[in-house]
């Protein structure tokens, strides 16, 4: 462990600590100043024409599973192979591997 993960780790010690000293009441004005805070944010966000950023969203990138299934596009079906198109696959497969190795191209 180095200097900064010490450092981290104490201040977020510090942080719980300050947390859990807090009553009720200062928790309950914290969440409320939070949710103003939110409020003002997507006030000026609109004003500024751009798209405000909520804590809990997602950032930009490929998204989960379970939100890129809800997208509506068209499914596409699979394709069937026959029995004897895989035969012939495997066989072609497999000749290729008895080229290289009888060519010494094949090693372990």
């Amino acid at each position: 462990m180095n200097t900064d993960d010490i450092g981290k780790h104490s201040a977020y010690a510090r942080t719980m600590n300050d947390i859990l000293s807090l009553t009720p009441a200062q928790l309950n004005q914290a969440a409320d100043l939070k949710e103003e805070i939110i409020k003002l944010e997507k006030e000026l966000s609109s004003l500024l024409g751009s798209s405000p950023v909520l804590p809990g969203k997602r950032k930009p990138g490929r998204p989960k599973k379970e939100i890129a299934a809800t997208v509506d596009k068209p499914r596409t079906k699979r394709r069937k192979m026959s029995a004897a198109a895989r035969a012939r696959m495997a066989a072609a497969a497999k000749a290729r591997w008895a080229k290289a190795k009888a060519a010494g191209k094949h090693s372990l």
